[in-house]
């Protein structure tokens, strides 16, 4: 089943607004001035093998909870992260309780978790809540530590 899902991403450079598909080929870049955009989707027990490991970038997986203040809190943190390596990275958004399939897999002892991935391999995993400038310091961290990575 592919519900093909997409948010509006407005462009920081020139403030068009794209359509940017949950799961797609490539990397993102805004249809007027070609700047990289920052891709935020959401996936399920259902999509995320499509959205999330088959991703062409590495992927930053936020599994929360809409209970969870903590995850209220580093929500925009981690928009802002994927704001300042757009082009370069993914992040996929999990609430656990939507799907526990995902929960369970990857063992969800304490939301939120998050897990850095490169093609469905697991780079890195912490939990809790963190402010973006260590979110983005952990994210390249284990981006730097992927096997042939190469520099954005």
């Amino acid at each position: 089943m592919n519900t093909t899902r997409t948010t509006t991403v407005t462009c920081p450079n020139c403030g068009r607004g794209n359509r940017i598909p949950a799961a797609a080929e490539g990397r993102p870049r805004c249809g007027h001035c070609k700047q990289p955009l920052a891709w935020i989707a959401d996936a399920g027990d259902d999509d995320f093998a499509e959205v999330a490991e088959n991703a062409t970038v590495p992927v930053v997986v936020d599994l929360w909870a809409t209970w969870c203040g903590p995850c209220r809190m580093v929500s925009p943190a981690l928009e802002q992260v994927a704001r300042d390596l757009a082009g370069r990275i993914k992040l996929v958004k999990v609430d656990v309780d939507e799907n526990p399939g995902l929960s369970r897999r990857f063992e969800v002892q304490a939301v939120p978790t998050l897990l850095v991935m490169d093609r469905g391999e697991t780079l890195a995993r912490q939990a809790g809540a963190a402010p973006a400038h260590v979110l983005r310091s952990w994210v390249e961290q284990a981006m730097a530590g992927r096997r042939g990575a190469v520099g954005g």
